[in-house]
């Protein structure tokens, strides 16, 4: 047994998504600086996120041929490049508004599959590391949640001190360190190799491999419940990240600075949320955590956005949210482990996250179009009020019972069951 892949899994993860945390405002800033428009800034997160749903929909058989640990480390080189390429385009003075979109969309469609690479291992690099898989889930959810508070605040200081671009560059370099570690750590994990396959390799046997992974979701109630919930939150989510908490960063809180400190706030205490849950978080019923912890990190933001124009509400607001947020993760992701497979995770991680990750183009779009035609205001109270009536399914249907009832996993089917409906499913509600 060896704790190095685990570690290096993790250290990858804190260094990418600290970048990405800065990614995440500097996109939306840079576009904001240079266009002034929200609806631009909405368009350029549609055109990030739509080719995500795309590549984790067809990821999951590839990644498994290909091996998780080359895909890992070839999506994090090519994000790099496309990141990097876009404030050096920008001082050479060529870079065009569909060149950014360009840019963006490249960058999402290998991004997922690196992620699903990563995340589908974590049983596998548990056990190599001699520990619980719940231990795992919720420590890989706190060194996340802990990584994009530090991005945030670094994110607000940098952009303040040397503008979007720096942001941009330095996030950049973050994915090469990060495919440096997998690439270097991974190997002698057999997961983390081309697994190999049934069948030839053909188009038939990849559309029975993605089929199975599809049919496999759609027997079970909850999960299909947690897609759809995740599926429509992840939409809000986008919209609020990229849209209009930068809008109101910008209109009322005075800048890149204290934007930077509420993403910071949401964080850190996203980070006490996940490690409170994995020191006490199996003592109590994980329904009546989750659907509390949902409705605490939900629809609040927007409400007070929307009625404040001060920071101090909000950051209260966010530290709460935040909490709330940390608990969510290691619960889906140990129901997750426990009900699939480990020779369908990846084909079935893959198939979840399309579908949570659906409507996050629209999400974006909608923010930008809905802030240039009524305000950022009436936009924040209508995300808000759509996001408490997603957050209170866990209450509503008698499905999300079996969060605690049924903990056993589900038998791997023959073959795909036909007729099912072909909505998606993601184990984390946030993406990075």
């Amino acid at each position: 047994m060896s704790r190095r892949p685990f570690t290096a899994v993790l250290a990858a993860n804190t260094i990418s998504i600290a970048g990405s945390s800065l990614t995440l405002i500097g996109v939306p800033w840079f576009v904001l600086q240079t266009t002034g428009s929200a609806g631009r800034a909405g368009i350029v997160a549609f055109c990030a996120t739509l080719p995500v749903v795309i590549a984790a929909l067809a990821g999951g058989p590839v990644i498994d041929r290909i091996g998780r640990r080359r895909v890992s480390a070839a999506s994090d080189v090519i994000c790099g490049v496309a990141v990097g390429a876009i404030p050096l385009l920008h001082r050479a003075g060529v870079l065009e508004f569909w060149m950014l979109c360009a840019l963006m969309a490249v960058g999402g469609l290998v991004h997922t599959p690196g992620l699903t690479a990563r995340y589908v291992l974590l049983p596998d690099l548990a056990a190599h590391a001699g520990t619980t898989l719940a231990r795992a889930a919720g420590l890989y959810d706190a060194v996340s949640r802990g990584a994009r508070m530090i991005g945030a605040a670094l994110a607000g200081v940098l952009i303040a001190a040397f503008g979007a671009e720096t942001v941009l560059l330095l996030d950049a370099a973050t994915f090469g360190a990060s495919a440096l570690l997998v690439s270097a750590f991974l190997h002698g994990i057999a997961a983390a190799e081309p697994q190999r396959a049934t069948g030839k390799a053909s188009f038939a046997t990849y559309r029975a491999e993605l089929a199975e992974g599809w049919a496999f979701l759609t027997r079970s109630r909850l999960l299909t419940g947690i897609t759809l919930m995740v599926m429509m939150t992840n939409g809000l989510d986008q919209g609020w990240s990229s849209v209009l908490l930068p809008v109101h960063g910008r209109e009322a809180l005075g800048g890149a600075t204290a934007l930077g400190l509420m993403i910071s706030l949401f964080g850190g205490f996203a980070l006490l949320g996940a490690l409170l849950y994995g020191a006490w978080g199996e003592r109590f019923p994980r329904r009546v955590v989750f659907a509390a912890a949902f409705l605490l990190c939900g629809a609040p933001r927007y409400v007070t956005a929307a009625l404040t124009d001060t920071a101090l509400p909000l950051a209260v607001v966010m530290a709460l949210a935040g909490l709330g947020a940390g608990v969510l993760n290691p619960v889906l992701t140990t129901v997750m482990y426990e009900r699939i497979p480990e020779e369908l995770r990846t084909r079935v991680s893959g198939v979840s996250t399309a579908g949570c990750e659906l409507t996050m183009p629209l999400g974006g779009l909608a923010a930008g179009l809905l802030v240039d035609g009524f305000g950022a205001p009436r936009a924040l109270l209508l995300f808000g009020g759509a996001y408490l009536l997603v957050t209170l399914a866990p209450l509503v249907f008698p499905a999300w019972r079996g969060l605690e009832r049924d903990r056993t996993p589900l038998s791997r089917p023959e073959r795909p069951l036909p007729g099912s409906a072909h909505e998606g499913r993601s184990p984390h509600p946030s993406a990075k």
